[in-house]
């Protein structure tokens, strides 16, 4: 039993309104966080009322996560029916037929306590045989070849230089963290709310009316109700940011299929044109789907493109989805704080839905307040100030994604090529051709080696290196580039295949596999 806080203190009733995938992870995340003597929990949800549910790829923060839970990696996979994801191919991005990798690890080595890409372009510049940018990453390799295995945990090995994260049913991974939080002692109420009680002198939310005639009070409300924002932006009002002017994709259409062309331990996104098409590996099935913009693109065009681009039979048919980019102006308003698609959209191009829920999460249980105590609007002001960081930063690393293409002719193409961009987005821009100079944040994402795949990748290339480099001989340089790329080719030609390696460590329908990963 963990000692309260504050002895004298009732516990402090948070209502999470809405199951899915955000509603489970604040609940798992907070039950596992917070002493449960100064938190009493309970989670709202109607099972008549549908997710979203094609949140299927994520991002490695996500073992984060699961490993705060101790959860079991093997059997939260099997349970899942998750494959490893080292990766995205973007196909045709920069241009019809072009391709490339945005891999969770690093390009190369700091040599001289300099960033790999100021040696690689000054090699370039020189007229010497930098070779393939892509060929200096070892989990772009590791996609190439199909293989997958685990980090060596020795940093000095070139198969310590990456990072994976899963793909995995997002249905089934809430089914999980809904077993495992309600073990843990959440309360789960099935029902649908009908109304939103608020204090007429405070504004706060005081209660919400079930469609049973129950009503349930709280002192801090969790809005994980979708798109719908029952609370954030219903009942508080809080304002939509459209950000349709840079990505202005609104449509999305979801099918999966029979898996016929083996588990690649990647996402693959293809340029479409009147959007981007995904492609999904599970163990049981592919998840695929097409995002468009609805100003380019007929949701009958849309769905003959993406019937044409599934490599198995569909299992369902297609299933559209609606939407606007963008977030609300704050996350936290009052004693309401939304997560997930209550307080934001930004389109599956990058997998971030999940991480933006638990980078929510996380940053909501640093924050959050004492029992016993008035609410302090400062807490409020610096969650705010850490969601539109999150959201800020990752809009603009998906809109350099369409802005920065080559496929002229195209009318959706040409409007993203030469439209005004956030200021932001274009000094990123700006500052890396001048100089070599990416992005690199300790805060949220993305980090530089992600910015740096993306612009290489799309034929955003510097012009000039940091001069620090200048400080290794020029034909050591040389010398090592090729060096690396011998060793990366070596090592992952040397690993498993990755459906070989899910069939030893996490294959679905493992014995006791789902109640090992729920207890651990």
């Amino acid at each position: 039993m963990q000692p309260r806080s504050n002895p004298n203190a009732t516990p402090l009733r948070v209502v999470i309104v809405g199951g899915g995938t955000a509603g489970w992870m604040a609940a798992a995340g907070l039950t596992r966080l917070l002493p449960n003597t100064d938190y009493a929990l309970t989670l709202i949800e109607s099972d008549e009322i549908g997710t979203v549910g094609v949140g299927e790829a994520t991002l490695p923060h996500i073992r984060e996560f699961n490993a705060m839970l101790e959860l079991d990696e093997a059997a939260f996979m099997a349970a899942t029916q998750g494959s490893f994801k080292l990766g995205i191919e973007f196909v045709g991005w920069d241009r019809p037929g072009g391709r490339y990798v945005h891999p969770f690890g690093s390009f190369g080595e700091r040599w001289g306590g300099v960033d790999f890409q100021h040696h690689w372009q000054r090699a370039r510049a020189a007229g010497h045989d930098a070779g393939d940018w892509f060929d200096t990453s070892f989990a772009v390799a590791m996609c190439r070849e199909g293989v997958f295995d685990l980090p060596n945990e020795d940093t000095r090995s070139i198969r310590s230089t990456f990072s994976y994260a899963y793909h995995f049913d997002a249905g089934l991974y809430a089914q999980f963290l809904r077993g495992w939080a309600t073990q843990r002692g959440v309360r789960r109420i099935e029902g649908k709310i009908v109304d939103v009680a608020r204090n007429a002198e405070t504004g706060l939310v005081e209660s919400v009316s079930l469609e049973s005639g129950a009503g349930i009070e709280g002192d801090l409300f969790i809005d994980c109700s979708g798109f719908r924002s029952l609370l954030l932006g219903g009942a508080m009002g809080v304002a939509w940011q459209d950000w349709s002017e840079w990505l202005p994709c609104d449509r999305a259409m979801a099918v999966p299929c029979t898996s016929v062309a083996g588990i690649t331990p990647f996402t693959r996104s293809t340029a479409q044109t009147g959007g981007w098409t995904w492609r999904i590996p599970l163990q049981h099935r592919t998840g695929n789907g097409y995002v468009f913009s609805s100003s380019f693109c007929s949701e009958e065009q849309a769905r003959e493109t993406i019937l044409g681009a599934i490599d198995g039979a569909p299992l369902a048919d297609p299933r559209v989805l609606r939407f606007q980019a963008g977030r609300r102006a704050r996350g936290w308003e009052g004693n309401v704080v939304a997560i997930g698609l209550s307080s934001g959209f930004l389109e599956p191009l990058e997998s971030t839905s999940i991480f933006l829920i638990q980078a929510a999460v996380m940053d909501l249980a640093n924050l959050m307040p004492t029992p016993g105590r008035p609410l302090d609007p400062r807490l409020a002001a610096e969650f705010n100030r850490l969601f539109e960081v999150h959201y800020d930063r990752t809009r603009d690393f998906l809109v350099l994604h369409y802005t920065a293409n080559a496929r002229h002719g195209e009318p959706l193409w040409d409007h993203v090529r030469t439209m005004t961009l956030p200021d932001s987005l274009a000094h990123k821009i700006a500052l890396f051709r001048a100089s070599g100079r990416a992005p690199d944040y300790t805060l949220g994402l993305f980090s530089r080696d992600s910015w740096l795949a993306v612009l290489i990748g799309q034929g955003v290339l510097p012009q000039a290196h940091d001069r620090l480099a200048d400080r290794l001989p020029l034909d050591e340089v040389v010398e090592r580039l090729a060096d690396l790329r011998q060793r990366i080719a070596t090592n992952a030609a040397a690993l498993p295949p990755h459906a070989e390696f899910i069939a030893s460590y996490c294959a679905a329908g493992r014995s006791g596999g789902e109640d090992r990963a729920v207890v651990a």
